[in-house]
């Protein structure tokens, strides 16, 4: 299997309240597969990061079939990556008066798909 990077598609999802690395499991799981592959999967993994990087997948694949008119049951997904985002900072309350800092990451979520070329 060879995949065309040159007309590589890509859709971004940015801001995500989720941690990157709690994305990138689910991201590693997709990563190479066809299409329709990447969305069986992402249909039936009980993560929650799977809701997200399924809204990106389906963006990608539109932008190809649209913008670019690749036909999307030869679609593979090129590239999936997941880079940290601002984190939110919060405070809570903590016992003689201090302040105990949570922090709340957010990710953006890149999914490429370029079409499958057979040799």
């Amino acid at each position: 299997m060879t995949i065309d990077t040159t007309n590589e598609v890509k859709a971004i999802a940015r801001y995500i309240r989720m941690s990157p690395s709690k994305v990138r499991r689910v991201l590693d799981q997709i990563r190479g597969r066809q299409y329709r592959e990447a969305l069986i999967i992402l249909e039936f993994m009980p993560y929650k990061a799977c809701e997200p990087i399924l809204k990106v997948l389906r963006s990608a694949v539109a932008n190809a079939e649209h913008n670019a008119g690749l036909d999307p049951t030869t679609l593979v997904v090129s590239q999936a990556f997941a880079d940290g985002g601002p984190t939110l900072k919060r405070y809570r309350p903590r016992a003689q008066g201090r302040a105990y800092q949570i922090r709340k990451p957010t990710c953006h979520i890149t999914v490429a798909v370029a079409p499958n070329v057979t040799d």
